[in-house]
């Protein structure tokens, strides 16, 4: 495989640094788990969520500006659908790390503890 141009390859950063930012969210990524159950309308994640319709509607246009969900209209609705499912499999290895690193410094924490017990 042939190595990337530089600005093909500041591109590819760029697009990645836009999805990161789009995960930047804890309601973000809250409604790609949602979406990933099945499609829904603003409507029913406003009512799901308990949030303003506004602030429903931005979060989504965000994610669909970053082409992680995708927008289709039925009738005068526009319901969301998750655009890729490896979406939550990236999800979810994310959560595993985070979740290895803090297993990790309650491990420092518990032995730090022992030696100053042991003092």
């Amino acid at each position: 495989m042939s190595a990337l141009s530089p600005s093909l390859s500041q591109e590819v950063n760029q697009l990645h640094a836009d999805i990161c930012s789009a995960l930047a969210d804890p309601t973000r990524i809250l409604l790609l788990y949602t979406l990933s159950e099945k499609p829904r309308t603003v409507n029913e994640l406003t009512v799901e969520f308990g949030l303003p319709q506004s602030t429903i509607s931005r979060h989504l246009k965000t994610l669909r500006e970053r082409g992680l969900v995708l927008a289709t209209r039925k009738g005068q609705m526009v319901e969301y659908a998750l655009a890729d499912e490896r979406l939550i499999q990236a999800l979810d290895l994310l959560r595993e790390v985070l979740r290895d690193g803090v297993l990790r410094r309650a491990v420092v924490v518990q032995e730090f503890e022992q030696n100053q017990e042991s003092e």
